[in-house]
């Protein structure tokens, strides 16, 4: 299978995607080596977990392939970082949230009798993971799942394959780490293989994709973690500085060129600052440049899926077509990659694809309100909840109205803030995901089954006593 460079655009790069057997393989000696994993001590897991860490940040061959994944050399540090702080965060937590999952001895209801529990983790945990943080996605659920005591299998994107083999180099430089974790080539058909070989299955990608994975999941009985789409508003309030609400939107929108989750997708601002607002976000947004040179230059990276892109530009030319008004940027360029600029839409509606469907893109259309009734309303319609936000002059009056939001995060006076932490437990309302939540201490219990002893210190009764 051919692989496109997103910068270059040239078909530089070509992986062989296993089959049905050879991910059966892969998953066979995974759970042959999953108990030893999990009989070592949460301590010891949590080192070799610092060590993978220690690894990644040390490794040139990892920089250089997360770059041609994803044509952006500074999100690819940013990405290889963050991905190290995840390994160390999970490793100095997860010691202790799983010495508070084992409940001592207590008394039952029955006298005579004590109970305890404990967690026994899943064998084996299978990822599928999307192109957009290569890396970072890849690992986001193994890590924990890894801490908690299972074994990982890791099916990433085919569209972002390079990162696989320096990653897997990094890992084989781990003894007790490197059997229980495999990172493996693969396209759709290795995902609907994979599904059927694990135990607990963990997805992030497009809800189209996640309901092909949650009904596989059922059909094979085994529990889904489900990431999907977001289309997240931001609502911002009569009393914001509009200035500084113009750079938080610019930043929410277009990092990593809006293709992540939690970008902001639909502007809601009070029309008695919109028009000094729109003033600053078109200055702000024209002056954006794009890294066309390099992936290491500076400026917006590409799209790395050039079927996104062309989406994108459909979503653009549908609302134009459809009444909005264009401020800036519009049109997806070509320099070997395919690159948008920041875009602006204005006069935008429920009638256009730009404010119901996921964009994945660095495209801010904006809607004028007259309350914060209104503003709420419009944010709450639509299929998605992952997250938003509300920017005000106070805190106070942006948590007013965050609480009325039908999401399962939100930022006040910044935006996109669950893209950069993960610290507090959220759901992920309507069709932006299901099951348990990935983030604060139920991203590492949610690999874990819980096993009750009851223990009889007296006279087990004697079959009498229930006739």
């Amino acid at each position: 299978m051919k692989v496109r460079n997103p910068h270059s655009g040239l078909h530089d790069h070509c992986i062989a995607p296993l089959d049905a057997a050879a991910i059966a393989a892969h998953a066979a000696a995974l759970r042959a080596a999953q108990p030893a994993w999990a009989g070592r001590s949460p301590d010891d897991r949590a080192a070799d977990l610092m060590v993978l860490a220690d690894a990644l940040e040390a490794s040139p061959d990892l920089l250089a392939a997360l770059t041609a994944d994803t044509g952006r050399h500074s999100v690819a540090r940013l990405e290889i970082s963050a991905t190290a702080a995840a390994l160390r965060r999970w490793a100095a937590t997860a010691p202790a949230l799983i010495a508070a999952a084992h409940r001592p001895s207590s008394p039952a209801a029955m006298p005579g009798i004590t109970f305890s529990t404990a967690p026994v983790p899943y064998a084996l945990v299978g990822v599928i993971s999307p192109w957009n943080f290569p890396l970072l996605l890849a690992l986001t659920d193994a890590i924990p799942a890894l801490a908690a005591g299972c074994a990982a299998l890791v099916k990433p994107s085919e569209v972002t394959p390079r990162f696989i083999a320096p990653l897997m180099a990094c890992v084989a430089t781990i003894p007790a780490l490197a059997p229980v974790l495999a990172v493996v080539e693969g396209d759709g058909a290795t995902g609907a293989a994979l599904v059927n070989t694990v135990d607990f299955i963990a997805f992030t990608g497009s809800v189209a994709t996640g309901r092909k994975v949650a009904e596989a999941a059922a059909r094979a009985f085994v529990p889904a973690s489900l990431e999907l789409g977001g289309k997240d508003p931001m609502i911002i309030l009569a009393s914001a500085d509009p200035h500084q609400a113009a750079a938080i939107a610019l930043s929410a929108s277009c990092r990593a060129t809006g293709q992540a989750c939690q970008s902001i997708e639909r502007i809601y601002v009070a029309r008695a600052i919109a028009e000094p607002f729109l003033a600053e976000l078109t200055r702000l947004a024209d002056a954006v440049p794009l890294n066309t040179a390099s992936p290491a230059s500076a400026g917006l990276g590409p799209f790395i899926f050039e079927k996104q892109a062309h989406q994108v530009q459909a979503q653009v030319d549908d609302a134009l077509a459809k009444g909005a008004t264009l401020l800036a940027g519009g049109r997806v360029e070509n320099h070997g990659g395919l690159w948008l600029r920041p875009t602006i839409l204005t006069n935008a509606t429920s009638a256009m694809a730009v404010m119901t469907e996921e964009t994945f893109g660095p495209v801010m259309p904006v809607t004028s309100v007259d309350t914060p009734g209104d503003a709420i309303a419009l944010a709450n319609s639509g299929d998605f909840g992952l997250s938003a936000a509300v920017l005000a002059g106070t805190l106070d009056e942006a948590a007013a109205v965050a609480r009325y939001l039908h999401a399962g995060a939100v930022s006040l006076n910044d935006g996109a803030l669950t893209s950069l932490l993960s610290d507090a437990e959220k759901s992920s309302f309507k069709l932006s995901g299901m099951g348990p939540p990935r983030s604060g201490a139920a991203g590492l219990t949610r690999f874990f089954r819980t096993r009750a002893i009851y223990a009889q210190a007296g006279t087990a009764l004697p079959l009498d006593a229930f006739l």
